[in-house]
């Protein structure tokens, strides 16, 4: 009889702590070799050293990392949770222009990388209930691999 895996969903809450983006980055190069998606992690992991940074230079509290198996093989999110319900300007509404920044810029490309990397991305803010913090959630999702 075959045996089925359910989909995994892999969390690490980080701290404010400026090895924290370096510490994700080794997951995402973990996850999916497991997974067996060797070839995903080059993507996976520029999609999550980005959003990663981007909590830890944006956001004064802790922060997580993500990382969903969905239903189709080789399919899977990368996100990012942090404290700070305002949504960075790379993660506009659909339909709302994207700023490009400027080529000899230093700074900006991050999240239009991401965009480059992903099938699909988006953004979910949180409201505070209880014992949760709030805060917002940045995911992006790609298909990597052969669909069989």
């Amino acid at each position: 009889m075959a045996t089925v895996s359910p989909p995994c969903n892999y969390t690490l809450q980080l701290p404010r702590d400026p090895r924290s983006p370096g510490i994700g980055r080794a997951t995402v190069r973990t996850v999916p070799a497991v997974l067996g998606l060797g070839e995903a992690i080059p993507a996976a992991e520029l999609v999550a050293s980005e959003l990663l940074t981007n909590a830890h230079q944006h956001t004064k509290g802790p922060y997580a990392l993500r990382i969903v198996q969905l239903g189709e093989p080789g399919r899977f999110r990368v996100a990012v949770w942090d404290t700070d319900p305002r949504i960075p300007p790379g993660f506009g509404a659909d339909g709302a222009p994207v700023v490009v920044p400027p080529a000899d810029g230093e700074c900006g490309r991050g999240l239009h990388l991401v965009r480059a990397c992903a099938d699909s991305l988006g953004v979910s803010v949180l409201r505070e209930l209880g014992a949760s913090k709030g805060g917002k959630l940045l995911w992006a999702e790609c298909q990597w691999g052969d669909l069989e």
